[in-house]
Order: structure tokens, then C-alpha cells, then sequence
């Protein structure tokens, strides 16, 4: 099926990009796949890495340039770009902007576009404040139609007790679910 477009669109969530790269480069083996980046993603450096190196890493696994612009990424829908978008890792704050409406970063823009065109995005979020402040959001985007979720659990319970984080061995299978128009299910996981 290397004929099937995956968008993967990368958000400031960077303590699970280990997790996201590890998803991609299986990904990338399968499918045609083409990377995003917020602006923040593509340019801040953390203690999780230099954000050069994490650009570098995504243009050879995919063999294109990382698109991380507004205007890089409002054609995706109009183009048909890509069959499924995945935002992985999507963090509260890009959920936020979701629910609300706010398009003012690349992957925000390439969500919009791909929406309206009816098309399947598929969101692996995670963040402290899930089961918080983010519980609203996802509550609202759950309801939204063609966005879909990676299955979620609490990474830690006791000492995070708010904090949700997808699974990422669910990737693969939420983005062929949501190219079905489905959502994977079970949304919310044991803790693992």
C-alpha cells in the first residue's frame, strides 16, 4: 500500500519524539509519507535534542523536505496532498487551537486544509494537563467530524495523574482506520 499519502505533522511535544520517530521510520518503510513541523518544533532546540538534527532526521527518513510554514502547508487540502494527516505528537496546546478554531501555525493550517476537504486527521495526543484543562478539547474534537484519535492511556497515574499519552504502537493502525473513515477503539487504554 506504498501508494497510500501519509502527512505526519510534528508538534512541540518533544519528550515523546523517540516514540514518533520510531513510528515514522516504520511508516515511511510501508507508505509515502511527507513530514510537518510547527514553526516551534522546527526551530527550538531542548533538552530532548537540537532541532536541526531532528529536521535532518525526518528529511531522510522521507527523502523530502519537512514542510514548517504556514503557507508550505495551506495547500495540502486544495492539492489533496496527503490521504491521511497525522499529528503525532499533537500537544494541549495544538488540540486548544483545534477545538477553538485557531489556524496560526503550519500544522494547524495543514489540519484546516485537510478537513475542509473532507479528508481524515488523525491525532496522537499527548499532554500533562489530558484529563485537566485538554480534557474539554478533546471532548470537543472527539465530536468533530474526521478527526480521529490514537488510542490513550495515563503514562503515570500516580505521579501524573492528569497526563495522557498516546500509543504509538497504534499509529499504523488508527491511520488506516481513520483512511476508513473509523475511529480505532478502544479512545482510552489501561495504563500500560
Amino acid at each position: 500500500m506504498k501508494g497510500l499519502r501519509i502527512g505526519l505533522a510534528l508538534t512541540g511535544s518533544y519528550c515523546t519524539y523517540d516514540k514518533a520517530f520510531a513510528a515514522l521510520e516504520a511508516l515511511a518503510q510501508k507508505y509515502d509519507v511527507t513530514a510537518l513541523m510547527s514553526e516551534n518544533a522546527y526551530a527550538t532546540d531542548t533538552r530532548f535534542g537540537q532541532a536541526a538534527a531532528f529536521v535532518k532526521r525526518l528529511e531522510e527518513l522521507t527523502g523530502k523536505p519537512v514542510l514548517h510554514t504556514v503557507a508550505q502547508t495551506e495547500p495540502v487540502g486544495p492539492k489533496e496532498l496527503f490521504d491521511v494527516l497525522a499529528v503525532a505528537p499533537c500537544t494541549g496546546n495544538t488540540a486548544a487551537k483545534l477545538a477553538a478554531g485557531i489556524t496560526d501555525t503550519a500544522v494547524t493550517m495543514a489540519v484546516k486544509s485537510q478537513l475542509r476537504g473532507g479528508r481524515p486527521v488523525v491525532l496522537a495526543f499527548g499532554s500533562n494537563d489530558g484529563l485537566a484543562a485538554s480534557a474539554k478539547n478533546i471532548g470537543e474534537l472527539l465530536n468533530r467530524r474526521d478527526i480521529y484519535f490514537v488510542p490513550m492511556y495515563q503514562d503515570d497515574p500516580v505521579k501524573k495523574p492528569r497526563s495522557l499519552v498516546s500509543d504509538y504502537a497504534l499509529l499504523e493502525a488508527a491511520i488506516l482506520e481513520a483512511h476508513a473513515h473509523r475511529q480505532l477503539e478502544p479512545i482510552f487504554e489501561c495504563p500500560k
